[in-house]
């Protein structure tokens, strides 16, 4: 998975659980855009050296949904 296509999924999943629970859309997307760096923030902080190239690319993907 690319980390453009890691970024929206992580997104949109937040963005689908805050919308089920009657938020406004705009609200929704924005709280689920600081849900998906917090929960890319975590995985940095516990990843691999390796794997933080990629993390770090999902977070800068997600800062410009």
């Amino acid at each position: 998975m690319t980390p453009k296509e890691q970024a929206k999924e992580l997104f949109d999943k937040y963005a689908m659980y805050l919308r089920s629970n009657l938020m406004y859309d705009e609200e929704a997307y924005k709280d689920a855009k600081v849900c998906a760096l917090i929960a890319v923030e975590t995985v940095i902080l516990n990843c691999y050296e390796e794997e933080e190239y990629y993390w770090q690319e999902v977070k800068q993907e997600i800062e410009l949904l």
